[in-house]
């Protein structure tokens, strides 16, 4: 069983920047790709980044050049540092691990204001 717990989160005007974190713990030996998703009021869930345990990444078009994903696998854990923040990257952000089985987090809110 996995626990994952999301934070940094928050309220920030537009332009500027919030760094996530999600840590991984339970009995973990490897984890597979590491992700962070969102969904903003009255829409789907979307993909904003992903990264594979080998360290590739991917990146929706909308976050591209703006948004970074990294991992310490040492740490069991996912980064999203997020920068020149938009009112439409309001959201509440989920991050998602691959271990034998999809896990989410909770979620955590992040309020872009204009």
């Amino acid at each position: 069983q996995v626990q994952l717990v999301e934070s940094g989160g928050g309220l920030v005007q537009s332009g500027g920047s919030l760094r996530l974190s999600c840590a991984a713990s339970g009995s973990i030996f490897s984890i597979g790709s590491m992700a962070w998703y969102r969904q903003a009021p009255g829409k789907e869930r979307e993909l904003v980044a992903v990264i594979t345990s080998g360290g590739n990444t991917n990146y929706a078009d909308s976050v591209k050049g703006r948004f970074t994903i990294s991992r310490d696998n040492a740490k069991n854990t996912v980064y999203l540092q997020m920068r020149s923040l938009k009112p439409a990257d309001t959201a509440v952000y989920y991050c998602r691990v691959f271990y034998g089985m999809m896990y989410w987090g909770k979620g955590t809110s992040v309020t872009v204001s204009s």
